[in-house]
């Protein structure tokens, strides 16, 4: 992927692919080494292999609906709805694309803080 794409573009990629449950797509515009950090669980995901599980597995009966995009550059944020079995709430996430335009490293935030759901703790680590 060539540094001209926009890190916005990349973004809405990310969450289309998400939606989709396309994983091979999703998994496409992660780094190797990304990492993925979630301050309301202390939970942090390092690799691919393990994001891309930790989301194809997530529980749950879930669809999301884009709100906003903004990026500029490497970097991008976005707001998100996300329902999960008919609750819905807002979540931000900061992106960081490496120098070949691949998700490097992402921050969520959701409104709450929150115990993370049981049978992923072979995927995280907590902070």
């Amino acid at each position: 992927m060539a540094m001209t794409t926009h890190a916005a573009d990349v973004v809405a990629s990310y969450w289309a692919a998400c939606d989709a449950r396309d994983w091979d797509a999703f998994a496409a515009l992660l780094a190797d080494d990304v990492v993925y950090e979630v301050p309301q669980t202390r939970e942090r995901i390092r690799g691919r292999a393990r994001y891309v599980e930790f989301n194809a597995t997530y529980p749950g009966d879930w669809q999301l609906r884009i709100e906003r995009i903004a990026g500029f550059g490497r970097h991008a944020a976005s707001w998100i709805s996300f329902v999960v079995d008919g609750v819905e709430q807002p979540g931000l996430c900061f992106f960081d694309l490496d120098e070949r335009g691949l998700i490097a490293h992402l921050t969520d935030f959701w409104p709450e803080p929150y115990d993370p759901p049981p049978g992923r703790e072979h995927l995280t680590e907590r902070y």
